[in-house]
């Protein structure tokens, strides 16, 4: 799928969809304007204003620098074409399938639609005067594309790091939700994973890569655009936390593919888990709050357990067949795991608010 593609689909539901329909606007406006004033054909140069808008100023600067000799590639094989053969099929078959093929043969992939656009849109409004179309294309492309990265560049700078604290709630929230629902289907009915409990985990496992690529755009961003030391500490913090996330999203997976074919917890064992994965989720749901000393202490039992289990296990090692995991240990591990992680997060929000406190004396 086409990185921009990906990109507008991340922000679709944010608030940089509107943003970007007013950097669209003002590009459209810009670019009318310069082309009436230097007498230049406005559609195409607007079209091209429009398909270049980008979400980050840096990525408008790398494409942009792709898109001219894309463009300049496209115009000049649609003009030679045309000088052959007219304004026949032929000419739009070759001028396309060409323009395409050099643009992926010298890795301007980026600007390939820019470079079609121009090549067919030429053939049908060029008549003669083949070199003086070539040069007003290249001119109307040029003008959209600097005007679209002017836009880009200084109206409505793109900010991610809001985007990437709220979606961190989210995915907190549904992993949360997610970690209660595996468990109950393994403990409480004892079966193998639902349909909707994979579905819920390649979910979160989509989302938290775009999240990733959220913050890849923000440091991008931040090239070409100033930012506060706070702006830069809330943003490691967030980007921290969907590291720690990406960790609890890795163990759970261990629990999707696991199942119980037989009660393998006693009644006890079985209340102390589901007791701890209680408090687990209500951890997850709220990061930033405090691990209590109940659920520590319910850790310390669970952690027991699971040294014990394993010393239990190894009679079975001299067995031909045998898993050296067994189901039980696999869950034990895996709430163990999260703790340590979630013990993590509460060192590093206790660490934020402590610098801030010394900031504010």
């Amino acid at each position: 799928m086409n990185k921009g593609l990906i990109k507008m689909k991340v922000l679709k539901k944010s608030k940089f969809v509107g943003e970007r329909m007013i950097k669209t606007a003002v590009a459209v406006f810009i670019t009318a304007h310069l082309c009436y004033l230097l007498e230049l054909p406005v559609a195409f140069a607007v079209i091209i204003a429009i398909v270049t808008i980008e979400p980050t100023a840096s990525d408008s600067i790398k494409k942009g620098l792709i898109r001219f000799p894309a463009a300049l590639i496209g115009a000049g094989l649609a003009m030679t074409f045309t000088y052959f053969f007219g304004q026949t099929p032929l000419t739009y078959t070759l001028s396309g399938f060409l323009t395409l093929f050099l643009c992926h043969k010298l890795k301007l992939q980026d600007g390939a639609l820019i470079a079609t656009i121009t090549a067919v849109a030429m053939i049908q409004l060029t008549q003669d005067h083949f070199l003086l179309s070539f040069l007003e294309r290249a001119g109307t492309t040029t003008l959209g594309l600097l005007v679209s990265t002017f836009v880009n560049f200084f109206i409505l700078p793109a900010k991610f790091s809001g985007v990437i604290s709220k979606r961190n709630e989210q995915l907190f929230e549904k992993t949360a939700n997610l970690l209660q629902m595996r468990v109950e289907e393994l403990i409480v009915e004892q079966k193998g994973h639902s349909k909707q409990t994979e579905k819920a985990y390649r979910h979160i496992t989509g989302e938290i890569a775009k999240s990733f690529r959220l913050c890849d755009y923000q440091r991008e961003e931040w090239k070409y655009h100033r930012h506060s030391r706070k702006e830069l500490r809330e943003f490691l913090y967030e980007v921290k936390k969907l590291e720690y996330l990406q960790q609890i999203h890795y163990h759970i997976g261990h629990l999707i593919s696991v199942s119980i074919r037989d009660k393998v917890l006693s009644c006890s064992d079985q209340e102390l888990l589901l007791s701890t994965i209680q408090s687990t989720v209500r951890l997850l749901k709220h990061p930033t709050e405090m691990i209590t000393t109940e659920h520590i202490e319910s850790i310390r039992e669970l952690d027991e357990h699971f040294w014990r289990t394993n010393e239990e296990s190894e009679s079975s090692l001299m067995q031909k067949y045998h898993h050296h995991f067994s189901v039980e240990t696999v869950i034990l591990f895996v709430v163990l795991s999260i703790h340590d992680v979630l013990e993590e997060i509460e060192r590093i929000h206790q660490h934020g608010q402590a610098h801030e406190e010394e900031l504010a004396k």
